[in-house]
């Protein structure tokens, strides 16, 4: 039944979305960019009825560490499609995700999330991948915080919750060239409400924790050259001391 109300819930939402979203299309017309900060607080209002659906209980570990009035990258270990359900509900101004490309097959998901600021990358195309590493570096300039699974790809390690695939150092080549923090963020239980147990969603802990915000510049030449191995060391530990909370 949760996963049954949660799905209905989102698929109604994308359903009576396509109303909001000519709305917004008229309004952007005459006050270009007036609709953005109101269409992410009604995404994140749903997402957060996904999320207690679903079943998750979430433990916020490190809020203080997201600056409130300048965007930043995210760069976060990837367990489950829950990742983003959860993590979107808590971005404090306009954000958008690197996805992969295939979501744009879903029409009304894929109008949300370009609404959204999202960007789609097809990672077998290397010339794709960099336009949309140079058009994330030109929202972050013009004050959008951009989300990031350096990963990849979804982490499957069923047995090992510190587990984390080898980080992508490309993306990290947004905070390179625009000097915006860095924030590290370290996902533990997610795969236990979703993928762990699909197609049902299942209840479970998860905990969520922001690491302290970081600057490329503030790195040591040896650190900059293999960032994204610094940064999957960084969120490494957070998981590590998961499990200590979890006990």
């Amino acid at each position: 039944m949760r996963t049954i109300l949660a799905f209905t819930l989102i698929i109604g939402f994308l359903l009576f979305g396509y109303i909001l979203l000519g709305i917004f299309w008229i309004i952007d017309k005459f006050a270009p960019g007036s609709t953005d900060l109101c269409q992410l607080r009604i995404v994140q209002f749903i997402l957060k009825g996904v999320g207690f659906l679903a079943g998750a209980k979430v433990t916020w570990i490190g809020e203080e560490n997201v600056p409130k009035d300048e965007a930043v990258l995210y760069v976060a270990n990837h367990r489950s499609m829950v990742d983003i359900v959860l993590t979107y509900t808590r971005c404090p101004g306009l954000t958008g995700f690197i996805a992969k490309d295939s979501i744009k097959k879903v029409p009304a998901l894929r109008a949300w999330m370009k609404r959204l600021h999202c960007e789609f990358l097809n990672r077998d195309d290397l010339k794709q991948g960099m336009k949309v590493i140079l058009s994330a570096i030109d929202k972050v300039k013009r004050g959008i915080s951009i989300f990031i699974f350096p990963e990849g790809t979804r982490n499957r390690d069923k047995e090992d919750s510190t587990s984390i695939l080898s980080f992508k150092d490309g993306s990290f080549k947004i905070a390179q060239k625009t000097g915006c923090k860095i924030i590290p963020v370290a996902i533990t239980g997610t795969n236990h409400i979703f993928e762990d147990s699909f197609p049902w969603a299942k209840k479970g802990n998860v905990i969520i924790e922001y690491g302290n915000p970081v600057t490329f510049a503030e790195l040591s030449p040896e650190d900059q050259k293999h960032v994204g191995l610094y940064f999957q060391n960084c969120i490494q530990q957070m998981l590590t001391n998961h499990t200590k909370l979890n006990k």
